[in-house]
């Protein structure tokens, strides 16, 4: 069930479309007033500095999950989770206010939604009764042009664009869910979205950190440092998680939340995934635009960097068993510094 500022959502026992959800919610004047209060926060830029790794002095104990990843976190083991690189997907979170346990997602398709949200619920209610605050920010509105609402309204009923599918189904889950869901934010299609000198429309945030504690939400940015542990591992798996059966229609798992760790399941890719790496790394920055994004036009400035990493290691290792030494998973712990290490595969 859905409540916007403690009152039922949509207020009638009446059966009502998602995509009618969808727009009732960006129309509401509660979320539209916290979409502005969230515009109005400067972005968060979270980057760990040389000076700070030298002096030793501690990070904020922060959790990042990628594309199609998630996470549960202890507010005592854990003060930020956080989430970016979000154009037609999804940054959502679900926390309960009471304990502070918090569910982070990068969510990228309506076919995850259904087994994903239940993967983020495992740990977060503590008695039925429970209302926990959620959050949505990112998938801009990627079927609108620069026009009136009346014109926008015309082509969102059209169903074009990947970014009001996946929000369409993410409400309808929400809605038909016996779990009680409090909707604090609603960043996403318009309410996310500007446009350019040319008329293009563009995402106004790419993601979102939470301070675990107090569930403060503010947008936010994340660099290399910050996008961690393992990160191009991780960047890998997703390519890899598409033609995995055991991944189907579910987020990935990384993060530990009892034990407060990360644990890169190990996961293989073949040579034909080398060859096509081979090929792809002589393509022009707007070929690798067009091949690699739902979104060509309003990709972060290292995407197309990201990308070429990911190639250039999968081109200097072929064999997926260097990764994965006697093909056991990747294991990172924190240490007191707030920043991650390997240690002995389990």
């Amino acid at each position: 069930m859905i409540y916007v500022n403690g009152v039922r959502f949509p207020s009638d026992s009446s059966s009502v479309e998602g995509l009618d959800m969808v727009n009732a919610l960006l129309e509401h004047p509660h979320l539209v007033s916290a979409s502005q209060s969230f515009r109005a926060v400067p972005e968060r830029k979270f980057s760990v500095s040389e000076e700070s790794g030298s002096q030793g002095s501690a990070e904020p104990t922060c959790v990042y999950v990628f594309q199609r990843e998630y996470a549960i976190a202890d507010p005592a083991l854990v003060e930020i989770v956080g989430t970016d690189e979000a154009t037609t997907c999804v940054g959502i979170v679900v926390r309960n206010c009471k304990n502070g346990m918090t569910s982070i997602a990068h969510m990228d398709s309506p076919d995850v939604v259904d087994i994903g949200l239940s993967q983020m619920l495992s740990l977060v209610p503590d008695h039925d009764d429970a209302i926990l605050d959620v959050h949505l920010v990112g998938a801009f509105d990627d079927s609108a042009t620069q026009g009136n609402d009346d014109t926008r309204s015309k082509q969102h009923s059209e169903m074009e664009g990947y970014s009001f599918q996946l929000c369409i189904k993410i409400v309808e889950k929400l809605a038909e869910s016996k779990v009680n869901f409090q909707i604090q934010n609603f960043q996403v299609l318009k309410n996310n979205t500007r446009w350019d000198s040319e008329g293009n429309a563009n995402p106004i945030f790419h993601g979102l950190a939470v301070e675990t504690s107090c569930g403060s939400v503010v947008p936010a940015s994340f660099d290399r440092s910050t996008r961690c542990p393992d990160e191009i591992i991780r960047r890998i798996r997703l390519g890899a998680s598409f033609k995995d059966p055991g991944c189907t229609g579910r987020l990935l798992e990384t993060y530990e939340t009892q034990t407060d760790r990360f644990v890169i399941a190990p996961f293989s890719w073949s040579m034909d995934v080398v060859h096509i790496a081979m090929m792809m790394r002589h393509y022009s920055d707007t070929e690798i635009l067009v091949v690699a994004s739902t979104s060509p036009s309003a990709e972060g400035p290292d995407f197309v960097h990201n990308h070429k990493r990911i190639w250039q290691y999968l081109i200097q290792h072929p064999d997926w068993r260097e990764t994965f030494r006697s093909k056991l998973p990747r294991v990172f712990e924190r240490i007191a510094s707030g920043n991650w290490v390997m240690t002995s595969d389990r």
